[in-house]
């Protein structure tokens, strides 16, 4: 966050490796919640480019240290700005790499409606 440069040369490279595998796994994500109806609610930890978000019909939550999208809130994903049990998704995609691992998990886990 205190490096907005550095944060977009990583995302850089990382699209560029992304792109050399065999699946992207945030395409396979977005092809999964397609199939699921649109009024579950999403949170997207560690969004990126919100592609995610712009790929899909519902209600998509957008977190990242760095907005690369305006659609993106700015923020630490242990300190995510939503009510307890607000959301049906939480997802993950490549983007589990904090030093707080616990508290991100535990994070999801409130955020995330029972069931």
């Amino acid at each position: 966050q205190s490096d907005p440069e550095a944060f977009q040369t990583y995302h850089r490279g990382f699209t560029q490796q992304v792109g050399r595998w065999p699946e992207n796994p945030v395409q396979r994500i977005i092809r999964y919640l397609r199939r699921r109806p649109a009024s579950l609610v999403v949170a997207d930890f560690g969004c990126g480019d919100c592609k995610i978000a712009s790929s899909i019909r519902n209600k998509v939550h957008c977190f990242d240290l760095v907005p690369l999208s305006p659609l993106v809130t700015v923020c630490d994903m242990a300190k995510v700005p939503l009510a307890d049990e607000s959301v049906d998704v939480a997802v993950f995609c490549l983007a589990l790499m904090g030093t707080n691992l616990q508290e991100i998990l535990e994070e999801a886990n409130r955020v995330l409606k029972p069931g």
